[in-house]
């Protein structure tokens, strides 16, 4: 899969890395500064993510972001000054057109995978979709999306993306298995390393999470063979406005990223 200058096809691992959301105008940029800095060193594609809108927050008073028209603009500005693809979530149809002209990449949260309208609307931008699968779906059900996705006209443009599975009440458990699985849909594979460690309402009004835990489950998901990493990062993770628990802090992703490659090339040798 072509993505601007870069050549997604498993031979070098790719980070999708940035804030859970657009707080500010400062940290987002921080971040990308940091995160192409570390990818660049290692030679390693670098995709900037961060929210326009957490329109699934588990409380109604949290912090949403700035909204599609201020965000899009941020997102431009940052797509611009680091020369980097930009990826952001979409949770309504009527996003998509408005948002691909911005964005390289369209992610399709995993609540609404199987939204039919919603990846139709996706498929019809020129963007490469990123559709992250269900909490509650088996790997193997996602062929069926990636299908839904082909009959639209997006075939070769799709990625999907693990972030675990509902075990229990407000507890996520990550089974290595689905990398390989998902990857027979000849669709890159990417592992969503912060959100599988998320303790979803877990704090009652917001959501908990392990962030320890995160460069473990990363580690494996490499070894399984994915084609790249996910991470939401922050400087100051338990100031962070959305999804703090989960984050990996800014300055220890330069060392896990080293880690991830060194498994990656040992693995893709």
């Amino acid at each position: 899969m072509k993505l601007g200058k870069f050549n997604l096809d498993g031979k070098k691992l790719f980070l999708i890395a940035g804030p859970c959301v657009l707080e500010n105008e400062d940290t987002p940029r921080r971040i990308a500064a940091a995160m192409k800095k570390a990818c660049a060193e290692l030679g390693l594609p670098y995709i900037f993510k961060a929210s326009f809108d957490k329109a699934n927050r588990t409380s109604g008073k949290s912090f949403r972001g700035p909204g599609i028209e201020a965000g899009l603009k941020q997102l431009e500005a940052i797509k611009k000054e680091f020369d980097v693809p930009v990826l952001t979530d979409v949770h309504l149809p009527e996003h998509c057109a408005p948002t691909a002209e911005v964005c390289d990449i369209l992610q399709i949260p995993a609540f609404l995978c199987r939204q039919t309208d919603l990846l139709e609307a996706a498929a019809r931008t020129s963007a490469v979709i990123n559709i992250k699968k269900g909490q509650f779906l088996a790997p193997w059900d996602m062929a069926q999306v990636v299908q839904k996705m082909n009959a639209f006209g997006s075939e070769g443009k799709v990625m999907l993306t693990e972030r675990g599975a509902s075990f229990g009440y407000n507890n996520l458990v990550s089974d290595m298995r689905s990398i390989p699985i998902m990857k027979r849909t000849g669709c890159p594979v990417v592992f969503d390393a912060t959100h599988s460690v998320q303790l979803p309402g877990g704090s009652g009004d917001k959501s908990g999470g392990q962030r320890e835990f995160a460069p473990v489950l990363a580690r494996s998901a490499v070894a399984a063979g994915a084609d790249g990493i996910f991470a939401e990062t922050h400087p100051e993770p338990d100031k962070a406005l959305s999804d703090g628990p989960n984050m990996i802090p800014l300055n220890e992703m330069p060392a896990v990223l080293r880690t991830l490659d060194a498994i990656h090339q040992l693995v893709n040798q």
